[in-house]
């Protein structure tokens, strides 16, 4: 009966833990949020050592290797943001957005809508339209792709055995997913860091690819002016590990490290990596 008692007591400390998470996130704001991470220094296109320039390069570079393909892609926490999926929606022919927040989902369904978005995107299709060795006049055009393809914006609990409401995928999974800054910041601890990652397995299917991106050595970051939300502090052996433990042949890796005035006191990160694995 201890044993009973006390693997109970773990589980109700789990589900508080996370349930404390997403109470941290009533007070999230899109449009704040856009103006912290997406506007300079952090979004320069002008210059090589910006933040989302390098993770727009890194996606570009996963997307074209030529093993990143199929029909169906999913972003998993999405949050306010377009760019994880510019250069992956002109290789699936479907692409699903997703995010625990409503607040969130309906800043992406605005920008999909052609209605005023909290952020102008266009800087950042222009970047990926360069990135294609097209002109970046082509935004346009990336722009209607990207419209056409996304055929669903979705709630998304990464902390749910399936993460994504039922039938929003073919029994086989999805072909790829990609997941921007979602785990570490959804998540009270390593562990159920950990098992989140697991539960993006049983989206995908065998063989399939999990591009990741996430915050090295960060313990917070902003969600609103005041609102400080936990994140899990990893680094680079806890992601490769996390990756291996959960069923992930990790592919390719690689880390930016952030310029001093990148650090611009929205949150204390030090570094991102960007993963590429496969579903063994």
């Amino acid at each position: 009966m201890e044993g009973v008692k006390g693997h109970e007591s773990a589980e109700q400390g789990k589900a508080t833990s996370v349930a404390a998470m997403k109470a941290c996130y009533q007070s999230f704001d899109p449009a704040e949020y856009l103006q912290y991470n997406y506007t300079p220094p952090r979004a320069s296109f002008d210059r090589r050592d910006s933040i989302v320039p390098w993770k727009l390069s890194c996606l570009h570079r996963a997307f074209t290797e030529g093993d990143v393909k199929g029909d169906i892609l999913v972003d998993i926490g999405s949050g306010p943001t377009l760019y994880q999926v510019m250069s992956g929606c002109e290789r699936f022919d479907r692409v699903i957005l997703t995010d625990f927040l409503e607040v969130n989902r309906r800043e992406l369904q605005r920008w999909l809508q052609g209605e005023n978005s909290s952020l102008d995107w266009t800087p950042f299709l222009q970047y990926v339209c360069k990135l294609e060795g097209r002109s970046p006049e082509a935004w346009n055009k990336k722009a209607e792709r990207l419209r056409s393809v996304v055929t669903d914006v979705l709630p998304v609990d990464v902390h749910q055995p399936y993460p994504l409401p039922p039938d929003a995928l073919p029994p086989t999974g999805a072909d790829c997913l990609v997941s921007c800054f979602c785990l570490e910041s959804a998540s009270p601890d390593l562990a159920s860091f950990n098992r989140a990652l697991g539960h993006l397995s049983s989206l995908l299917r065998k063989g399939g690819h999990l591009l990741l991106i996430g915050a090295l050595e960060q313990t917070f970051y902003l969600g609103a002016q005041g609102v400080r939300i936990p994140v899990v502090p990893l680094d680079e052996a806890q992601v490769c590990a996390s990756l291996r433990a959960t069923g992930y042949e990790l592919q390719h890796l690689s880390i930016y490290t952030l310029p001093p005035d990148m650090c611009v006191g929205v949150d204390d990160v030090t570094g991102v990596f960007f993963a590429k694995a496969r579903k063994h």
